[in-house]
């Protein structure tokens, strides 16, 4: 999974299935079509996340986008049921999708690991949760971890829980956790200091509008791509605002596909298409008729194309020899044609 050729892209179902099973099993079908490799679920209850408390610090935040209700509520219309998880874990096999999820409690990690998911993915708030992280570490299966909400400092300590479990299959996702995130704060920048800092692989979980940072996450060396997808935003999605519809989705994922073919491997080797482009590069010619014994001059030579003839870097070195030979115009120079002059 980590360590495969091309960009590994996730589609995250989130909240997007509105509480209703078909349309959870119908968007993973549509993630398949998209060109998805894998789709992500969230795996809590309302309990696990936060308390039934009307405190107003269990209210979520004014300036999100699920302002005005309860944590508690919101989790609990976000939630996808753990009755679901084996079936949509079928849906995902048949369509030949990897199927795994955000577990957000050590509860919920038993649970995965008795579906026998193939990696774990910590969100960005989690990252703090060092039990949670070294309960899925502890597995010894791929540990994806968000780093939206995280320092230095929270990363460097979560890298240094999986590692001292026993397990470096790590990815470190950039990510803003703000729901859009706009793009000045994307700080795509940070994805290959990310690399070097930590040695892992690494990728990005986007929540911007568009697809555009996906793309240019390639160029930056992201091997993971994680986007939220829905059906429609037109639906009443919880997280519509910042997902993917099908085609906007295909139309990532081809680019994604598109920019990592031309990456290339940073060599000066030159392509097939590129050796029969050398065929039309400049070389030396003799463009008017020249007689035996008649010097070369810049009036006879010139450097055109096809590239037939000697190398234009040659083109000085010829200048006041004489012709071995008559040359009609457009006879392409070689050294054999060539007389030296006297000293």
């Amino acid at each position: 999974m980590l360590n495969r050729k091309n960009v590994y892209i996730i589609a995250e179902l989130s909240a997007n299935h509105e509480q209703n099973y078909d349309l959870a099993a119908r968007t993973i079908e549509a993630m398949k079509k998209a060109g998805a490799d894998a789709v992500k679920l969230q795996t809590y209850t309302p309990d696990s996340l936060t308390l039934d408390c009307d405190k107003p610090w269990f209210q979520t935040r004014k300036s999100s986008l699920w302002a005005g209700q309860k944590m508690y509520d919101l989790y609990k219309k976000g939630m996808t049921p753990y009755e679901w998880h084996p079936k949509l874990q079928q849906v995902a096999k048949d369509f030949g999708l990897d199927f795994f999820s955000s577990p957000f409690d050590l509860e919920a990690v038993d649970f995965l690991e008795s579906l026998d998911v193939p990696a774990y993915k910590i969100a960005s708030p989690e990252i703090t949760d060092i039990p949670l992280i070294k309960k899925c570490a502890d597995t010894g299966k791929p540990v994806i971890i968000s780093t939206g909400a995280a320092t230095e400092e929270d990363i460097e300590l979560a890298v240094k829980t999986c590692r001292e479990a026993g397990n470096n299959q790590i990815a470190l996702l950039k990510c803003t956790s703000a729901y859009p995130t706009p793009y000045n704060e994307v700080n795509l920048k940070l994805i290959p200091k990310l690399k070097d800092r930590f040695g892992t692989v690494v990728g990005l979980s986007d929540h911007t509008l568009g697809i555009e940072i996906p793309i240019a996450s390639v160029v930056l060396g992201a091997r993971i791509i994680e986007k939220h997808f829905i059906l429609s935003r037109n639906s009443n999605g919880l997280d519509k605002e910042f997902s993917l519809e099908p085609q906007e989705f295909k139309a990532m994922v081809n680019a994604v596909r598109h920019i990592e073919e031309a990456m290339g491997d940073g060599s000066f080797k030159l392509t097939p298409k590129m050796e029969n482009a050398l065929k039309i590069r400049r070389s030396l010619f003799a463009v008017k008729d020249i007689k035996k014994g008649e010097k070369f001059t810049s009036d006879n030579i010139k450097s055109i194309r096809p590239g037939l003839g000697m190398h234009p870097k040659y083109y000085y070195d010829i200048l006041g020899k004489t012709a071995k030979q008559d040359l009609e115009k457009g006879t392409p120079l070689s050294w054999d044609l060539i007389d030296k002059i006297d000293d």
